[in-house]
Order: structure tokens, then C-alpha cells, then sequence
């Protein structure tokens, strides 16, 4: 048993850096260091010692379902006394395997986190990990002040996010002959380790929280989780503040599901809120933009929205490509991807007399799985059953529904093109401008004292 024991610690100590293992080894000299109760063996940490060291830092519930997961560590085979506390091969092979591990050796340790008693546990259980998990991320970014500039939802009578996300990352649980956990009579269903194996290994935030969870909560190895792959820094431009539909969650998610150079940054183009209710106004904010995020929430309080993976154009014809998507953030969390039946990914038409005037994405003219009407504030949302495009249901409540609040954020770095823009003058940009000037008597005073940026066209 003993060579058998020290493999294990040798195995778990191999899956980090020397710098790494030293990092791993002051904190558990810090947490073994304390006051021992009398149940609390020598070179061992309690509950409370864990506690202590993390503070407000992580939920109370987060850090006993940390605590038992590494207590319940059995690394002898013999039986073990409840109230003994966490040795630091322990310590080692818990942090190895929910930071380093793969998707066998992390369900081992989020199984020892559910429950005491060895075998499977129940679906209810984990939705409730689940939940606890979600939350736990929240809490700890909140807690360092590492939200990048956004907020945790405010919207009153809303599902919360934390229930919508955890109950989506639960939706991929799979029974053994492959069906999906859907509904609450299969909450008492039995999830056993290889189940929670093949959902940990299909579902990467489960992986990435848990990094978060512990890299942010106990200050441990944090150069190894690079957040802004997590959560994008949001920007917004100076005195132009305001409500977002978005929270730090459903950015989160929303986040993992865009190409992963364009996951860093998000910069508000449009906001009802701050530029009006207005469709000239958003096209001449959106276009040329590069890839954004598009969402509303209807007067319903459903929120959604879609993902344009290239500029917008104004244009009679269809644009956008396959990397597009439409999504839900609430009542429920999900992404529509493409289907490949046709190309209708994007489409944005102003003042047009014979073909439909607004912004779609998916299905086809008068039909669209999302459609923001040149009336602003009118849209629809049409999939009977589902969008050709994209396979999305119905994403408002209403087929045909009224918004009050819109929202468009560019993603990733901008394109080229909108950096040359930037140098120029209005008049260079927009000619109808130099036009009106001189229309009105106006001559331009710095015409041939400067040069007019060239296109790169």
C-alpha cells in the first residue's frame, strides 16, 4: 500500500512545473500550520483552517464541497474517520486532478464533492454541483474585482443566471443509452461515474470553472488561467455608461461560443438606451464594424440575440458566413448553429422599396429566425418548428414582438478598414456631408491643406 500511495503522489506530483509544485507546497504549509483540533492529525488541514485561508473569498457551501472532495480522497484503500482532516498527498492529488487531470480523473474528485458514499449519485444532486458551481464563479470574480467591467444581473423577476446557465451546462448530461436528462421527472434518475466522466469531457465550462474556483479562490497558480479567454474586457466609450441586458454570466457563455480571437474584447457599438430608437442610426453604427454580438430583450423579458462572424453591409443580398449563430440568454441559455441547408446568415437593407427593409439572420425574407423591422422596436421570430438556418425555435415569446432595449458589441480587436476611418476626416467618409457644406455657401477650410487618407481597396 505504501509504494502504492507514493506512486500516486509521484503521478500527481508530475503534472506540474517544479515552480508550480513549490506553489502548491507553501499553501498547504500555510493551511497545516494552524492550531490543530484534536481530531486533526499533524501535517494535515481542517475545514476550518480552509475556511480561515479563503475568507468571503468563495460561498460557504463551495468550500465544504472542496474540502470533502480532498478529504474523501483515498489514496490507502483503508477506511477513514470522517473528522480527520486533508493530508497534503491528499492535497496534491486533488489539485493535480481538478486543474490538470482529465475528464476521469476531475468526475472522481466532483463525485467525492457530491456525495459521501461511494456509487452513483442523483441527477438532482448534480444540478445542484452545478448550481453551486456557477454561483461560485460569480461570487469569486466579484469578490477580486475581476469582472472586467461588468455586472452581475439586476433585472427583477428573471430567472436567475446562475439557475438558467447551471440548468444549461446540466441539459448536457446524457443517460446511458444517450438521451438527454430533460425534465424534472428525471431528476431522481441515478448518474454514475462514467456519466459524469462523458459530461465533464462534452462540457468544458464544468472544467474551467472548477480552474476558476480554485485558481481565484484560493489564490493558487493564477498565471495559469488566462480570464480574458474566460471574459472579455468590456468597453464602453467615456460617459456613455449604462444598464446592459448582459451580465457577467451569459457574456461568459455567450463568450465561449465566438472564434477564439475575437473572446478578449467586447466594445459597444449600439445601445437603444444611449443612440435611440433609431434604424438609420444603427446601420450607420453597426456597418463596417467587424464581427459583433447582437441582442434585445422583447417587451416579454425574453432575451436574444445572434453573432455575425463579418461586417454588416448594408445590401439586397444575403451576407455572413457559417461561424454565424443566433442564441438565448433568457428564459433559457442555448446556441443555434448552422445547418448548412442554406446561406441566409445575415442580411441588412434600408430604404428599399420591393424587398423587406431591417436586419434578419436566418430562414428567408418575411420569415426570419430573427428580424429587427426598419419600424424600430417591431420584430418577429418565425421557426415552425425550427429556423432552416440555424435549427433555433421561436426565440421570443411572441412570434411577432415589441423591444424597447437593443444592443450591438463588436468583438475582438477592429477590423483594419474602421482604423484607417478613424484617421479620416468626416468629410472624407461621408461625401453627402462635404455636399451639404457646400450647398449651404460653406467652403472646407482645410481642403488641400492636408491629404485625404488612402483606401486600402
Amino acid at each position: 500500500m505504501g509504494n502504492a500511495k507514493s506512486r500516486s503522489g509521484q503521478n500527481a506530483c508530475s503534472q506540474f512545473l517544479p515552480e508550480e509544485r513549490a506553489e502548491i507546497d507553501r499553501l498547504f504549509d500555510a493551511l497545516s500550520s494552524g492550531k490543530h483540533s484534536s481530531n486533526t492529525p499533524p501535517r494535515s488541514f481542517s475545514l476550518q483552517a480552509l475556511q480561515s485561508h479563503i475568507g468571503e473569498a468563495l460561498p460557504p457551501e463551495m468550500v465544504t464541497r472542496l474540502y470533502d472532495g480532498m478529504q474523501r480522497v483515498n489514496l490507502t484503500g483503508t477506511a477513514k474517520g470522517p473528522s480527520e482532516g486533508v493530508s497534503q498527498e491528499q492535497f496534491t492529488v486533488s489539485m493535480s486532478h481538478l486543474l490538470k487531470g482529465n475528464s476521469e480523473e476531475k468526475s472522481l474528485i466532483i463525485l467525492k464533492m457530491i456525495s459521501a458514499t461511494e456509487g452513483p449519485v442523483k441527477a438532482r444532486e448534480v444540478l445542484k454541483f452545478t448550481e453551486d458551481l456557477v454561483g461560485s464563479v460569480m461570487h469569486v470574480l466579484d469578490h477580486r474585482q475581476q469582472l472586467r467591467g461588468w455586472t452581475q444581473q439586476k433585472a427583477p423577476g428573471c430567472p436567475p443566471r446562475v439557475q438558467v446557465l447551471a440548468a444549461q451546462l446540466f441539459s448536457e448530461m446524457k443517460l446511458q443509452e444517450g438521451e438527454k436528462l430533460l425534465g424534472p421527472q428525471q431528476l431522481d434518475c441515478d448518474c454514475d461515474r462514467a456519466m459524469i466522466e462523458d459530461w465533464v469531457f462534452r462540457t468544458p465550462h464544468v472544467a474551467t470553472f472548477l480552474s476558476v474556483v480554485i485558481n481565484r479562490g484560493f489564490l493558487l497558480l493564477c498565471s495559469s488561467l488566462d480570464l480574458s479567454a474566460l471574459l472579455p474586457e468590456r468597453l464602453v466609450d467615456q460617459g456613455r455608461e449604462f444598464e446592459s441586458i448582459l451580465d457577467v454570466l451569459s457574456v461568459i457563455y455567450l463568450n465561449s461560443h465566438l472564434p477564439r480571437e475575437q473572446r478578449h474584447r467586447w466594445h459597444l457599438l449600439f445601445s437603444s438606451e444611449l443612440h435611440g430608437h433609431s434604424f438609420a442610426q444603427l446601420c450607420g453604427l453597426i456597418t463596417q464594424r467587424g464581427p459583433c454580438v447582437m441582442l434585445l430583450e422583447d417587451h416579454d423579458g425574453h432575451v436574444f440575440g445572434g453573432f455575425a462572424s463579418c461586417s454588416w453591409e448594408v445590401k439586397p443580398q444575403f451576407q455572413g458566413d457559417d461561424r454565424c449563430f443566433l442564441f438565448s440568454i433568457s428564459p433559457s441559455m442555448a446556441v443555434y448553429t448552422c445547418t448548412g441547408y442554406n446561406d441566409h446568415y445575415m442580411y441588412l437593407n434600408h430604404r428599399q422599396q420591393t424587398i423587406p427593409n431591417g436586419l434578419g439572420m436566418g430562414g428567408q425574407h418575411n420569415y426570419f429566425g430573427l428580424w429587427i423591422d426598419v419600424d424600430f422596436g417591431k420584430g418577429h421570430s418565425k421557426a415552425k418548428p425550427t429556423c432552416t438556418t440555424y435549427n433555433s425555435p421561436q426565440l421570443s415569446a411572441k412570434e411577432n414582438f415589441r423591444f424597447e432595449k437593443l444592443e450591438v458589441w463588436a468583438v475582438g480587436d477592429p477590423p483594419e478598414s474602421q482604423l484607417a476611418k478613424s484617421k479620416k476626416s468626416i468629410l472624407d467618409v461621408d461625401p453627402e456631408a462635404q455636399i451639404l457644406l457646400e450647398s449651404c455657401g460653406r467652403s472646407c477650410h482645410s481642403q488641400g491643406l492636408r491629404e485625404v487618407p488612402e483606401d486600402d481597396e
